[in-house]
């Protein structure tokens, strides 16, 4: 099987975990985790960095830092994982679907400009729907695949309607707005280091933020609260959501290891764009010229998706359709969706991810390549 986007495991971290087993150092608190937490602010141009367990609990812990829970609403796109609406949901708020750009995958800002215009009305500083008087409080763009919206529309956007701004960047470790690093630009972003993401650590998280009143907050939550370094004493509900020093461990491993990660992705996507240039009806994700994306999950839009899946597939080579809209999944199908052309069930049933782990051979690409084009 050739994998969708597998780990690549060739740096120092098995030299690390062994270092973590042989010390006893495995837990939550170990030196890896302050290094990778450094690590990562270091590289997304952020003041802090807070490891947590997983991309989910980082949303989480981050919809809670901002007071967001029950009778509030959070925008997001209607094309994302479903962690992001999730995430949402554990708080008690709802969120409001905004319809795709049909081109770049990722939230339409002028459909979601159109809907705060209109289905939204200013009361004591706050944006508040006007079909139910309830607080929309927080806006949370996802970056699709690796690539970004025009971020300083959306941040004007945001500032004329007070909604803070939480990144999911969940996706999009090593990619860039106007050289700006993604998850930088909200109060708070998220990375994700889940088995398929551009580095991992086997499961895992990371807050960002520029707020050291935030990040202290963001530490002490999620360690369960404990308020005394001796004593088990917790000043509040806290959440067990402290990524451990084992899979730290990996994480310092494979930051290592992530600029050649990235430029392998560009040359894969490179690659693909090539072999396939007139290929049929393939269209590839439109990035516009002040984003820099770190090409996550390389992803074709064709008529001919679930036959391409199909061939592909059978070869082993493991491929699969874009995540299906959270308006059709009986969770959110109750919630507010704004759109006008429900572009996001075309995007659902035209795309694609194709192989793209940063140790695909050459002869495998050529292979996606080649039974890609046999559909046409």
């Amino acid at each position: 099987m050739v994998l969708l986007s597998g780990p690549n495991i060739s740096g120092n971290e098995w030299k690390y975990v062994k270092e973590c087993l042989d010390t006893g150092w495995v837990s939550s608190v170990g030196s890896f985790v302050d290094q990778f937490e450094k690590m990562t602010a270091a590289f997304a141009g952020t003041k802090y960095a807070i490891a947590t367990s997983s991309g989910t609990t980082a949303l989480h812990t981050c919809l809670m830092l901002q007071g967001i829970g029950t009778g509030d609403y959070v925008i997001a796109p209607n094309i994302t994982f479903v962690a992001t609406c999730n995430s949402i949901k554990y708080t008690g708020a709802d969120p409001i679907l905004i319809d795709t750009d049909p081109d770049t995958w990722q939230m339409d800002l002028t459909l979601l400009e159109e809907f705060l215009n209109t289905e939204t009305r200013q009361k004591d500083g706050v944006s508040v729907l006007k079909k139910d008087g309830k607080r929309i409080a927080a806006i949370m763009p996802v970056h699709v695949l690796g690539n970004m919206c025009d971020m300083d529309r959306l941040l004007d956007l945001a500032k004329k309607y007070h909604l803070i701004v939480i990144e999911d960047s969940t996706e999009a470790l090593g990619s860039y707005y106007k050289d700006q690093h993604a998850g930088s630009f909200g109060i708070m972003g998220t990375f994700s280091y889940n088995g398929n993401k551009i580095i991992t650590t086997g499961g895992g998280g990371m807050i960002v933020t520029n707020d050291e009143t935030l990040a202290k907050k963001a530490k002490h939550l999620t360690t369960q609260a404990k308020s005394d370094a001796f004593e088990y004493i917790h000043d509040e509900i806290g959440y067990n959501y402290r990524l451990v020093n084992v899979a730290a461990a990996m994480g310092v491993a494979q930051m290592e290891q992530l600029p050649g990660f990235i430029e392998r992705k560009k040359q894969i996507i490179s690659f693909y764009k090539q072999a396939l240039e007139n290929v049929g009806d393939i269209r590839f994700q439109q990035v516009s010229d002040e984003v820099n994306p770190n090409w996550w999950m390389p992803t074709i839009k064709t008529g001919k998706q679930r036959e391409i899946l199909k061939l592909l597939n059978e070869k082993k080579l493991q491929s699969r359709p874009f995540w299906v809209p959270m308006n059709q999944l009986r969770m959110f199908g109750d919630n507010l969706y704004f759109h006008r052309n429900n572009c996001s069930d075309f995007v659902y049933k035209h795309c694609l991810s194709i192989p793209c782990s940063t140790n695909i051979s050459e002869q495998e690409l050529e292979e996606v390549a080649k039974t890609i084009k046999s559909a046409f």
